[in-house]
């Protein structure tokens, strides 16, 4: 509440802005008493993160995935949890299809997605434009235990890639 959200990943706790966060803060909640580590926006854009007690990275699992946060310049931390909801909507889909299923994954970040849907049996091509986040993909999949011909990794721009696909008449399931 207040512009701020105060969330737990793993053992750590973690205080950053958010503007949907438009109702009163919760006084009870002892977290916003002890965060681990917390972002600070700057009145000229971006921001800086105030470390307390904060390992440079360390490792949460859902399920059987496991992924590797670290808090970076931009707020983030490596993972959006809120993704974990498609995950399981997919994951189910994937496993009954019978079949290999090919999965575009654009934007794809650290692969949270590209990891689950690899994880259940998806072959997943996945494109994003930083070379940094796709190294941070590839080892997300490490550490889930993907195997190596379950995601193809991509660094470039999406729509010149999409566009490219399209010429060489690439398709995929989703």
């Amino acid at each position: 509440g207040g512009g701020e959200k105060i969330e737990r990943w793993g053992s750590q706790i973690l205080q950053r802005p958010d503007p949907q966060a438009i109702w009163a803060r919760d006084k009870d909640c002892k977290a916003w008493n002890r965060p681990n580590a917390i972002y600070h926006r700057s009145n000229a854009g971006g921001g800086k993160w105030e470390i307390r007690r904060l390992p440079e990275q360390w490792a949460i699992h859902y399920g059987d995935l496991t992924f590797q946060l670290k808090p970076m310049s931009f707020k983030h931390t490596g993972l959006f949890p809120e993704q974990a909801a498609n995950w399981d909507w997919f994951t189910p889909i994937i496993k009954a299809s019978g079949r290999r299923i090919r999965l575009l994954n654009l934007f794809a970040y650290t692969g949270g997605a590209s990891v689950a849907a690899a994880k259940a049996g998806a072959f997943v091509c996945h494109v994003d434009a930083s070379k940094g986040m796709v190294a941070r993909a590839k080892q997300n999949a490490l550490l889930s235990g993907v195997p190596s011909d379950g995601i193809r990794y991509i660094v470039d721009d999406c729509l010149a890639f999409v566009e490219r696909e399209i010429r060489r008449g690439n398709k995929y399931d989703a």
